[in-house]
């Protein structure tokens, strides 16, 4: 490779103006349905064995900060299981011919985690498929745009919370089952958690719930040896924004950050690895914000 995530560049160009021209997609949201497909690292992420013979589960896997993931655990030694909607097959099959590219076992479950069921299954293929559980990266969300709190109904509330936290914890018991001395658990959250925006009510309530959760949890299962952490990304450049937002919103989106452009999946995956290995023994209950310099306050 030319260049890698190690490679000097500076941050305010390294993906200048990446959706120029976007427009609106209709939710979930494809990758081939974007003009301006993000970058997953898949040519630049160069590993380096930090997970060599570890099991990792992602669920929203397919696409975006998820598919990054995949990529980069991979190719750091890890074989993969990915969690996804059955509409977005098109993205876990390609997320997981870029795993098996790399040499490693790729099994992909499709399924809705908003049933509790389906949770348990995803760690059951976990166990069988690739014999236990190391990771387990609890990235799959939902949100969707508001007008304001009346427009807010009942049942957008309910999916929102059922994707974003409930599935997460129910995720955490099956896994926590599994899992030994050294294993990480990572939760998605978003700087919404701590600069809200009104058009984001319930989405924003339920990434400050799950940094509430990951600080929890990691006093319990301390004693056991095992870590949890949570990634708090900026405006990230993914499907679910053109799925999800106005058209006025997708041209500006990341441009009130201090580099001045949303971020791309590619560059929260070093975290994710960073926080999933040996290197972050210490490390137990944080946040890591991804931002382009927007302040976790």
């Amino acid at each position: 490779m030319s260049q890698d995530q190690y490679t000097k560049t500076d941050p305010r160009t390294q993906y200048e103006s990446a959706q120029s021209g976007e427009g609106t997609i209709e939710h979930p949201g494809l990758t081939s349905d974007m003009e301006n497909r993000p970058d997953h690292g898949e040519q630049s992420y160069r590993g380096s064995g930090r997970l060599l013979g570890k099991r990792a589960v992602i669920t929203g896997g397919d696409s975006g900060i998820g598919r990054a993931v995949a990529i980069a655990f991979a190719r750091e030694g890890a074989d993969v299981v990915i969690s996804y909607l059955p509409e977005e097959q098109e993205d876990a099959d390609e997320t997981a011919q870029w795993v098996r590219d790399a040499g490693r076992v790729a099994v992909t479950v499709a399924g809705d985690i908003r049933d509790e069921h389906m949770c348990a299954e995803v760690i059951d293929r976990a166990v069988s498929e690739l014999g236990g559980v190391d990771i387990l990266v609890n990235n799959a969300a939902y949100q969707m745009a508001l007008e304001g709190i009346d427009s807010l109904t009942t049942e957008q509330l309910e999916r929102t919370y059922r994707t974003n936290v409930f599935a997460m914890i129910w995720l955490c018991q099956a896994a926590l089952r599994h899992m030994a001395p050294g294993a990480s658990i990572i939760n998605t959250s978003s700087i919404q958690a701590y600069q809200p925006s009104p058009q984001l009510y319930d989405y924003a309530a339920s990434k400050a719930a799950i940094i509430n959760f990951t600080k929890n949890l990691a006093q319990e299962v301390a004693e056991r040896g095992i870590r949890v952490n949570s990634v708090a990304p900026g405006p990230i450049w993914t499907p679910l924004i053109p799925a999800t937002m106005k058209s006025e919103k997708v041209s500006n989106f990341g441009q009130d950050t201090p580099l001045g452009r949303a971020g791309q999946p590619a560059e929260l995956a070093p975290a994710f690895v960073f926080l999933a290995s040996q290197e972050s023994s210490y490390i137990s209950g944080e946040t890591i914000g991804v931002t382009g310099g927007k302040p976790l306050v």
